[in-house]
């Protein structure tokens, strides 16, 4: 019996009658959703899922990869970024701007090589920023077996909790790799050695990663027993000044580098390897991420199949820059492309664009080159709110006279008459994450006292503005950095002492917005 072809069936469908046309079109769907469903399953399907592309190309020491298993339809998928450019670290890549913002992990040394029923682990090394960015399959954490704080309690329930209660102690065999065969005892699979290469110790006054690796155990399977299987890859994470927001994007920043080096195919999971009480800050790593979790959560062993682990957002270009000449230039993703240039960068354009999708913001916005008739003028405040246990409730003031700068620039404001200048109150504390974005988004200039919500200058659209406003305590290149890495114009009003003349800052800001054509 011959069956007809696609094209036959097509033009027998058009001439019967509708509801004998509509039901065959319906079963014609769903025979081909299933031929697709099977074809995918077919190819898809892996009990575990090999070790990441990066890790693969990188050495010789690993099997040829299996395909990849697509991502779980729980992990949230990349965004389309339009500074995005490949991770591939370029030629000269030790001293590129490239290699300084991460795309430079390409020293690869792999502990254990991929095996069909065993762990693998290995470290990429970036000899710019002197830190390695490691990864392993079928890995254990014991969460008994890390000395430190549950983690995630509100701050009201636990003040008073020492620093030292919630970072992590590692104790021996928090973390185990299996090997194929048994072993009468475990073994350390790496040496004091291998750490002072790829782990080393640096200006971190407390290196956890060091500490974890130097108590990860080598185990044959009788000692490798898990409660529980993580199947999508998972950013392993140990924040140290988790409630302040420049320290912390560092750490964000950190995290986003790994996933891309490793090339996971969406959004990972994030574990806390600390045991710090809930911020407002969490609601980032959340959106940022699949999800986050805090390690004192599992209850007994857990394994990963993918397990990647984060270098301290103290080993990033944007803490490494505060002491150490990093000499990079924002510039647009398009120029850099066609024309590639190691002094210059488009990654912490890149990073801004992610903050922005993750929640929702629009990543395509160009800042217009024509002169607008209104203008928005966004002052950054800093309020007084509970940050941490050990904090009580009152912020260090950088700008001693704030209130009063601020109502002087709300007088001139409103009896400016050369274009129309909405000067912005920005209460940080008392906004969500993705109020202060989208703020920092619409300003066509941003001021502020030196301070951690400057940081947000990283979202901050191509022709924004600067004005810092830095006290004599407080000389520090933090957002003069960020704004040269993202290529914005800066422009600092360096105090005697903690207090501002009104008619400076209203000076300052009238050249600043005569420059961008008002």
């Amino acid at each position: 019996m011959a069956f007809p072809t696609i094209q036959q069936f097509l033009t027998n469908l058009l001439h019967l009658p509708k509801t004998r046309a509509l039901q065959l079109s319906i079963s014609l769907l769903f025979f081909l959703n299933f031929l697709y469903l099977l074809t995918y399953f077919h190819h898809h399907h892996s009990t575990s899922p090999p070790p990441p592309t990066s890790l693969l190309h990188l050495t010789t020491l690993s099997p040829p990869p299996h395909p990849r298993r697509n991502p779980s339809t729980s992990s949230k998928p990349w965004p389309i970024l339009p500074s995005y450019l490949p991770w591939t670290p370029p030629a000269n890549s030790s001293s590129s701007c490239e290699s300084f913002f991460g795309n430079a992990f390409s020293r690869t040394s792999l502990i254990l090589p991929r095996t069909s029923s065993a762990s693998w682990f290995g470290c990429h090394y970036n000899a710019g920023l002197r830190s390695s960015v490691c990864e392993g399959g079928r890995v254990l954490m014991d969460p008994d077996k890390i000395r430190m704080s549950v983690g995630g309690e509100r701050i009201d329930e636990v003040v008073g909790r020492s620093d030292e209660e919630e970072l992590p102690v590692f104790l021996p065999g928090s973390f185990r790799v299996r090997r194929p065969i048994e072993v009468a005892t475990p073994i350390r699979p790496v040496s004091e050695a291998f750490l002072d290469e790829f782990i080393p110790h640096g200006q971190v006054s407390r290196h956890t990663m060091r500490e974890l690796f130097a108590n990860m155990e080598l185990v044959g399977g009788r000692d490798f027993n898990c409660n529980e299987w993580i199947e999508e890859p998972t950013l392993l994470v140990t924040r140290f000044e988790y409630a302040n927001v420049f320290h912390t994007y560092t750490d964000w920043y950190s995290s986003y580098v790994s996933s891309r080096v490793t090339g996971l195919p969406a959004r990972p999971n994030v574990v806390f390897l600390d045991g710090h009480a809930r911020t407002q800050l969490e609601e980032t790593w959340e959106a940022l991420f699949s999800s986050i979790r805090f390690a004192k959560n599992f209850t007994g062993p857990v394994c990963f199949r993918h397990a990647v682990f984060v270098p301290l957002g103290y080993e990033t270009a944007w803490f490494k820059g505060l002491s150490e000449p990093v000499h990079c230039q924002g510039a647009s993703a398009q120029d850099l492309w066609a024309n590639p240039d190691d002094s210059k960068t488009a990654r912490l354009s890149e990073f801004g664009e992610m903050v922005k999708s993750a929640f929702d913001l629009p990543v395509e916005r160009l800042r217009t080159l024509k002169p607008s008739s209104e203008y928005n003028v966004l002052f950054v405040r800093r309020e007084d709110y509970l940050a941490h246990p050990r904090h009580g409730g009152k912020v260090e003031s950088r700008l001693s006279n704030e209130q009063e700068i601020f109502d002087s620039l709300k007088t001139w404001a409103s009896n400016h008459t050369d274009c129309q200048v909405n000067l912005i109150n920005g209460l940080f504390a008392h906004m969500s994450m993705r109020e202060q974005i989208r703020a920092i988004e619409d300003a066509n200039v941003i001021i502020g006292a030196h301070g951690a919500g400057l940081t947000h200058v990283v979202s901050a659209l191509p022709k924004t503005v600067i004005l810092e406003i830095i006290s004599s305590q407080f000389q520090r290149p933090h957002f003069q950095l960020i704004s040269k890495w993202k290529g914005l114009d800066y422009h600092a009003i360096n105090l005697p002492a903690s207090s501002a003349d009104p008619e400076e800052v209203i000076d300052r800001l009238k050249k600043i917005m005569k420059s961008i054509g008002c």
